[in-house]
């Protein structure tokens, strides 16, 4: 028998589990436990994702409006992929797939390819800005890669949602030498162009990745490359090398990365250092040291950024606006800048923390009020609130219990 006629009998199999167990109209997902054909992974992401994601959706949504160059432009895998980009770009081409990477929550940053399938790819936003993460866009190897650190396949209707029934898509997560993932390497096309050797072919093209994001000397790039960790941490990273900041110089990055319309000088002295009496030569000095860090990058008059920063409270903010509280319980790693005391750090980072929590108290998702609990062990509110959502016979309530136990004998 012909690969095309064993691609095809597959396809028709995971067609007739898709509409066992998978519902047209919003009813409640069966236990799918039976089918051959199905993989445990993929049936378990079926089931969470069925309770954001209707199966019926005709493409991903959108991040930040589709214009995501300026998260490119700082991502510290813009360097990688843009020195792995002919040889992408031809894997792409020639083999009839449409290659794209992502950031850390699943949403697509770049992509390449040839035309038809660009075309095709984009009918579903496979393309920069397209939300791919479950809660967006339920089962596809993206999020399962992005879910489990590991490759994934998945293969026509083993997707969640039917317009991506015709579609298989080979994944593997990227990671940076301490081993965080980055975003994910995928290659998707046609159901009937499904070929044993693509995975191999995306773990080599990972590999080849993590070896450049290894090597990358320090210093500028012409595309900026500056990622700003700041919650729950405070650390300003160049492709992966440490650049030399003081904690007011970090403060200041942080200010002009939220608040992208920049500062007066005054207001911006105001924020950094309240009512203190702080000569103008100091205040200038911190900003001429973060000016030199970042090879220029800040106006001079209004004081602004002029160089991409990458930073994980803008991530946050972005996510908590478009309503995804998945997203934002992944960039909220704890406050912002925890040991800093100047006013406008402390003015956002008492935003931040009421807007993630009302996010969490407001979502039906128990998965978000148990998470956002492990960070905030004596609200009691977020525990009761985990367990309205869980069902009874849920063995997660035992924990949620326990943390409301120890809130309320704490409080």
């Amino acid at each position: 028998m012909s690969q095309r006629s064993d691609l095809r009998r597959r396809r028709a199999a995971l067609e007739d589990e898709w509409s066992r167990w998978v519902p047209r109209q919003g009813g409640a997902v069966r236990s799918p436990a039976g089918g051959e054909t199905l993989r445990p992974e993929v049936t378990e992401s079926w089931v969470r994702s069925l309770s954001s994601v209707d199966p019926g959706r005709d493409s991903a949504p959108v991040s930040d409006g589709g214009m995501v160059h300026h998260r490119w432009a700082g991502s510290p895998l813009r360097g990688p992929v843009d020195a792995s980009a002919d040889e992408l770009h031809s894997i792409a081409e020639d083999a009839g797939f449409v290659t794209a990477v992502t950031d850390e929550c699943g949403t697509i940053l770049w992509t390449c390819g040839g035309r038809t399938m660009q075309r095709r790819a984009e009918r579903v936003n496979f393309a920069p800005g397209g939300r791919w993460d479950e809660e967006a866009m339920g089962t596809n190897a993206l999020s399962l890669a992005l879910r489990t650190g590991r490759p994934s396949t998945i293969f026509s209707a083993e997707h969640l949602v039917t317009a991506l029934h015709g579609w298989v898509c080979y994944c593997a997560p990227i990671r940076d030498p301490g081993g965080r993932i980055l975003g994910v390497l995928d290659l998707s096309t046609t159901w009937d162009r499904s070929h044993p050797l693509a995975m191999s072919t995306v773990r080599t093209l990972v590999s080849t990745i993590e070896t450049r994001l290894r090597a990358e000397p320090p210093g500028p790039r012409g595309t900026g490359g500056v990622r700003l960790r700041c919650l729950g941490s405070q650390e300003a990273v160049r492709d992966g090398t440490p650049l030399p900041l003081r904690p007011r110089q970090l403060e200041i990055l942080t200010l002009l990365a939220l608040e992208p319309d920049g500062f007066p000088p005054e207001r911006l002295r105001e924020a950094l250092y309240g009512g203190r009496p702080v000569t103008a030569s100091t205040f200038k000095a911190e900003i001429s040291h973060l000016r030199r860090a970042l090879s220029g990058g800040i106006a001079t008059r209004r004081y602004a950024l002029t160089t991409p920063v990458a930073c994980d409270a803008v991530d946050l903010l972005r996510a908590l606006e478009s309503g995804d509280t998945a997203a934002a319980l992944r960039h909220y790693r704890g406050p912002l800048l925890p040991r800093s005391e100047a006013p406008g750090i402390v003015e956002w980072r008492g935003q931040l923390e009421v807007a993630v929590r009302e996010a969490v108290l407001a979502s039906a998702r128990p998965e978000h009020a148990l998470r956002y609990g492990e960070r905030a062990p004596y609200d009691a509110e977020v525990h009761q609130h985990a367990l309205r959502l869980l069902g009874r016979t849920d063995a997660r309530r035992a924990l949620a219990a326990g943390r409301l136990s120890t809130a309320l004998r704490d409080d």
